[in-house]
């Protein structure tokens, strides 16, 4: 006998446990399961336990047991259930009382059971999301990253800890609302959200009212902002601090706490004695211009992804592309870019927004509701697929966050998908009822994930019998796959999942997607890890 999880066989297993009972069979196919799938054995123990506090708490419902005792059988003990339930009284409670009291234990039992849920379940999910960022990388231009140096992401929480910038400029902004350009190469190491050192480099600091008192560090120097604008250029043993707005004080190593204020500059020069110059705007780049340069790359970036694009749509494998660069105005379908195949028409748009994608010349679709989605067909058979997207997580709301999703378990189809815990899934549907496989990654995404634009790919291969999951340009997962060609998709949707929890009219299962979309893709072969790189490197936003 074996059990799989989730599976209405678990479920009966588990209830057979709690009412004493099993059979040496089920408890040896439960060890089984329990010893290899965590979420199983998490599952496990939070019923064994609901059912021994309900069970062993003979004063859950005290004023219906006083009022009407045989109107409940008697509460038994985990450890005294008897093999079978036990009978009912033989005397019917008097009718005029039954309902009400009925009534009321039902109440009771739901509150109970719902207070337990939210205190006892996962003492985990009683504790609020935490994070260690200090301050988030939001711009670049051309930079180079030391190697092993720091989150390289624009748009990522940078935590206390070194950014290594060879060459190039980039954009720090600390949480207290300080912003610094960094100009490679410089050694930046963050303290806190008020508080940093660089002991080599160049930058340039706007501290506005809210972030006044910020703190740097040089190697010889240690500054206190007041409000301001500045610029340090610091090498070994020599510094230089320009002030050009506000107040700055400074204390050098070897000498008494002196103020500058805004066109003052102070030189520090190994043992030396500071000198105090004019400051110089010259010296250092300024935000505005960086600022400039930053939106000319971004757009650079953007014509080189277009030329790459050109190039992929003439893939013979390729199945479909759409850019959402094509978003008709009036009747709101996507263009199939895919030249050098016909069979997949233009895609249909259900609710979503246009919204900005990784540059801010391209656009992008925002699924924010359950009404979202994109509606495609795909015919036809595949021995082997690829799936790949770029897009901008803005919360995983659902346990089971949409990505493209055949309509219904028809053999062969496929399901991808996010789960709320980080983890990428993709189910496919076996021949005959019930038979399917899901491939699952470890926890890949964090709540520092959410808001930047990822790219995320799975690859299906029949020949060689495995699948594998990509974020950004790198394998996180393999699979060994145990159900044979060929796959196929038909009647499918991007960002929302139209099948039905049972025989109409059930409800429908909701798995919506909280984010963009601002590219997806689908092949008919296998990708290679170096051609998945490749998708990442020429679609990432910076360089």
């Amino acid at each position: 006998m074996t059990l799989r999880f989730p599976s209405p066989e678990f479920d009966a297993a588990v209830a057979t446990v709690c009412h004493g009972t099993a059979t040496e069979a089920e408890m040896e196919a439960l060890n089984a399961l329990l010893r290899g799938n965590p979420r199983a054995l998490d599952e496990y123990l939070f019923r064994i336990e609901l059912h021994a506090r309900l069970a062993s708490t003979p004063d859950l419902f005290p004023q219906a047991i006083e009022t009407a005792p045989e109107a409940c059988p008697p509460v038994l003990r985990l450890e005294e259930a008897p093999a079978s339930i036990p009978p009912r009284s033989s005397g019917p409670a008097p009718r005029h009382w039954r309902g009400p009291v009925l009534a009321l234990a039902a109440c009771l039992a739901l509150a109970a059971i719902g207070t337990w849920l939210l205190w006892f379940r996962n003492p985990a999910s009683r504790r609020e999301a935490t994070s260690s960022a200090v301050a988030m990388l939001t711009r670049t231009v051309g930079a180079r990253w030391r190697t092993g140096a720091g989150p390289l992401r624009v748009g990522s929480p940078l935590e206390p800890g070194w950014l290594r910038l060879e060459s190039g400029l980039a954009q720090v902004v600390f949480y207290s609302g300080t912003r610094l350009v960094i100009e490679g190469p410089t050694d930046l190491q963050l303290i806190s959200r008020s508080a940093a050192a660089c002991p080599s480099g160049r930058l340039l600091a706007e501290v506005p009212p809210p972030a006044r008192g910020f703190r740097l560090q040089t190697r010889n120097l240690a500054l206190v902002d007041l409000g301001t604008s500045f610029g340090i250029d610091t090498a070994s043993d020599r510094a230089e601090v320009h002030v050009f707005e506000g107040t700055v004080e400074v204390l050098p190593g070897t000498a008494t706490k002196q103020s500058l204020n805004g066109g003052q500059a102070l030189v520090v020069d190994g043992a030396g004695a500071p000198r105090l110059v004019g400051s110089s705007r010259a010296a250092f780049t300024p935000l505005s211009e960086f600022q400039e340069r930053s939106l000319a790359a971004e757009a650079f970036r953007f014509e080189q992804w277009q030329f790459a694009s050109a190039r992929l749509d003439d893939d013979p494998s390729l199945l479909v592309r759409l850019d959402f660069e094509t978003l008709d105005g009036t009747d709101w379908t996507l263009r199939n870019m895919a030249a050098r195949n016909r069979s997949v028409g233009a895609a249909t748009v259900v609710g979503c927004q246009r919204g900005e994608g990784r540059w801010r010349e391209k656009q992008a679709l925002e699924f924010q509701s359950v009404n979202d989605r994109v509606r495609l067909a795909v015919p036809g058979e595949s021995e082997a697929l690829t799936l790949s997207a770029w897009l901008c997580i803005k919360g995983m709301d659902r346990q089971f966050n949409s990505l493209f999703m055949a309509d219904g378990f028809a053999p062969g189809t496929l399901h991808w998908l996010i789960r709320n815990d980080g983890v990428l899934g993709l189910t496919v549907v076996g021949p005959g009822s019930g038979r399917s496989q899901i491939m699952a990654s470890p926890p890949v995404l964090t709540l520092d994930d959410l808001r930047t634009w990822l790219h995320l790919a799975v690859v299906l291969d029949g020949r060689s019998g495995q699948a594998v999951h990509y974020v950004n340009g790198d394998p996180v997962s393999r699979h060994v796959l145990k159900l044979d060609p060929p796959f196929r998709l038909g009647p499918a949707e991007l960002g929302n999942w139209d099948a039905r929890s049972g025989p109409d009219p059930a409800p429908i299962l909701i798995r919506n997607l909280s984010g963009a979309l601002d590219e997806f893709a689908l092949f008919s072969r296998a990708l290679s890890a170096a051609e998945i790189r490749e998708l990442f490197v020429q679609g990432k936003p910076d360089l």
